[in-house]
């Protein structure tokens, strides 16, 4: 089996393609990313395509002040071209093409022509919930919402019909597209990994009891639930940490919950990140749309009991009362119960953090991961028979 994988510019594809190189798997790894960043990684140069220019084009038009671009969106632009490089940097001898969804459209065409199976993978919910949730969510709090380009849009749904198959991290997604028709047998459900090497308990330093999200400060990720909740509970040495770039639509409710608890720790670069978790009592990701919250394994590979909502993925990875709690999303009451619940059973809180701990280590590797995906890509090749 040789599979060739397609990506403008990051996600996990480059954990997935080191994956498949250890089990010499891999075919062709094309990207966005220069070459010398990807072999950090551990993926051979012999393997990259750099496609580079687009991601210094998108990047620098990422810059350009908005009074210049005025209504110009090239977003579409942008993954097109990326996309029709890939057909063009294409050769015979793979089996299986891997896309990421919304930049493979073409490639993924020519894929098929050449005798390849096709998966898109897709880390989110399905596009149309996605959608319709988020602009939910906005014009709850009387925000605009910034939809995803038309185009983009149309071919992100066609290729789910187009494609053999749809990778999808977590029981969340995999109801959303049930939800939209898609039917199972098109769906290869694997949950994500993470780095045991990079995330590990680190002493703590004192006994104050934290709450942490890290990722982005945004409206998509539930922060302005979790800032209520944590604002109403008062508790005394306790602290909040917002780890992350912090939205402008989120200002306002920094500003409504101001607290001298409430600590924002601004960006973090990843191989830093298990020092803030490790000083931190309980992890909570309280998002609206997250289709696999790839901080929630690194918080339990750093000895940490999980809060997450039903909309995140860590119900596939959090046993429910063992290693921390799943609530509705937009419940302020269900976090205030869970939070305090932590802060009231310091025993609980740190077996629950072993037990966290002890999940990650057993079955939530990246080589855990890339065993699953890999018989699930053989499979497809050679279906098991029933």
């Amino acid at each position: 089996m040789k599979v060739a994988v397609s990506v403008f510019g990051r996600f996990h594809a480059f954990n997935l393609a080191h994956q498949l190189q250890k089990d010499g798997y891999l075919y062709k790894l094309i990207s966005s990313y220069p070459t010398f960043e990807i072999t950090k990684y551990g993926i051979d140069k012999s393997f990259i395509n750099s496609l580079l220019y687009w991601e210094i084009l998108s990047r620098s038009w990422q810059r350009v002040p908005s009074w210049l671009k005025g209504d110009r969106n090239l977003q579409l632009w942008f993954l097109e071209q990326f996309d029709r490089s890939v057909v063009n940097a294409l050769s015979p001898g793979f089996d299986i093409f891997v896309g990421w969804s919304g930049c493979c459209f073409w490639s993924m065409y020519r894929a098929q022509k050449m005798g390849a199976k096709t998966i898109i993978e897709r880390g989110s919910s399905h596009m149309q919930y996605q959608t319709a949730i988020l602009q939910e969510e906005y014009e709850k709090w009387g925000l605009q919402f910034t939809e995803t380009h038309p185009g983009i849009y149309d071919r992100e749904i066609q290729s789910y019909s187009d494609t053999d198959k749809i990778a999808i991290p977590s029981l969340f997604v995999k109801r959303t597209f049930l939800e939209q028709g898609i039917p199972e047998s098109k769906l290869i459900h694997v949950p994500y990994g993470t780095s045991l090497a990079e995330f590990y308990p680190y002493p703590k330093s004192d006994n104050i009891f934290r709450v942490i999200h890290c990722g982005g400060i945004t409206l998509r990720k539930g922060v302005q639930y979790l800032l209520q909740a944590f604002y109403e509970l008062n508790l005394p040495e306790a602290e909040l940490w917002l780890v992350g770039t912090i939205s402008p639509e989120i200002e306002p409710f920094l500003a409504k919950y101001q607290s001298d608890r409430l600590i924002l720790k601004g960006k973090y670069p990843q191989n830093k990140l298990r020092f803030l978790y490790s000083q931190c009592s309980v992890f909570c990701l309280a998002s609206i749309e997250d289709g696999f919250g790839m901080v929630i394994p690194q918080a339990m590979a750093c000895g940490l009991p999980v809060i997450h909502t039903t909309n995140t993925g860590g119900e596939d990875i959090v046993r429910d009362g063992i290693d921390g709690f799943c609530v509705p999303i937009r419940d302020v009451e269900a976090l205030k119960e869970k939070i305090i619940w932590l802060y009231d059973n310091p025993d609980k809180q740190l077996e629950m953090g072993n037990n966290a701990l002890a999940q990650a280590r057993k079955s939530l590797s990246w080589d855990d991961y890339g065993q699953r995906i890999s018989n699930e890509y053989l499979n497809i090749l050679q279906p098991v028979s029933a």
